[in-house]
This record gives structure tokens, sequence and C-alpha cells, in this order.
């Protein structure tokens, strides 16, 4: 049975205990990399941390100018690349054109993406994990390490459904 894990780009409440962990991670792939930190780039990953969902690098922009006016564009891109380089960040490119990230800490989870709203829902489904490394096996005897599924289709109000609502609506 699938179930849903959580929206797209909302900000959820913070776990300070969870970003207490990733922030020692960064710490120390700075260290480890003899890396300099900057109150512009701290403040970039605090906020990518605090962030739940995928999150473009103009969505991150935006939510760090409100306390750093200056922060630039390429200070964003730069930092969102250390970040994937750490492992902290994942960047996923759906087909909007337009590179997403998502914290990397998460456990594992698939895409269910509207193509006319651009809804993103995250979904767990036990028997779709099931089925694919049986057909990895069958077809050659294959071990799934990793994979991505993305499905792309219309939400309900998309496909013009009378009285039909977009979860993203909702929020």
């Amino acid at each position: 049975m699938a179930k849903a894990v959580k929206g797209s780009t909302a900000v959820m409440k913070v776990d300070p205990q969870r970003t207490s962990e990733l922030k020692k991670r960064w710490t120390e792939y700075l260290r480890t990399n003899r890396l300099k930190t900057t109150g512009q780039r701290e403040a970039i990953v605090d906020e990518f941390l605090r962030s739940h969902g995928h999150v473009s690098i103009d969505e991150v922009l935006t939510r760090v100018r409100k306390r750093h006016s200056r922060v630039g564009h390429a200070t964003v891109y730069r930092t969102l690349k250390l970040l994937t380089e750490s492992e902290l960040a994942e960047p996923r490119h759906f087909d909007d054109g337009q590179t997403r990230y998502e914290v990397k800490d998460q456990h594992h989870h698939d895409h269910l993406i509207c193509m006319k709203c651009g809804l993103i829902l995250e979904f767990e489904d036990e028997e779709i994990e099931k089925l694919q490394d049986l057909d990895a096996q069958r077809l050659g005897g294959f071990k799934i390490m990793r994979h991505k599924l993305e499905l792309y289709g219309l939400c309900p109000k998309a496909q013009g459904i009378p009285n039909g609502s977009c979860p993203k609506d909702d929020k």
C-alpha cells in the first residue's frame, strides 16, 4: 500500500536534533576539505537544512534574503553545490527544467509530479519496491543498488474534473 510521505516545498516544523546532526556533518565536511565558512554560506545552509521537500535555488535565495538581503544567486548556487558534494543535498531534475534540491538524510521515497501545476508528492510503497527487485532479478540477475521512480501525470484539478481539487491548494 502506498503512503504519502510529505508535500513539495513547504517549510515544516524544524526538528532541532535533525538539524544539529546535519550541521555537524556540514562542519566536518568543511574541516576535512579545508573550506572557509562565511555568514552568508551558513545562513544558506541553515535555511536549506530546515527545508522539507524540493527547493530550487531561487526559493532558497528568497528565504535567505529575508534575513540577509545581500546574498546573491551565485553564492546560493555554490553553497548548494558544496552541500551536494558533502552528500547533504540531493539534486532532483524533474521535467520542468529546474534543478530542485532535497535534504539527503531522508529515507528512500518516490515521486508523483503534476505536469500542469508542478505539485510534487513523495510516496513510499513496499510492494513497488519488491516488484522492482523481483523484475531486476528475473530480467538478468540484477541487484538494485539505487533508483529513482518519478511518475508524471495530472492532479484532479489539472484534469478538469468538476470540483476536482489539487493537493497543492490545501496548503
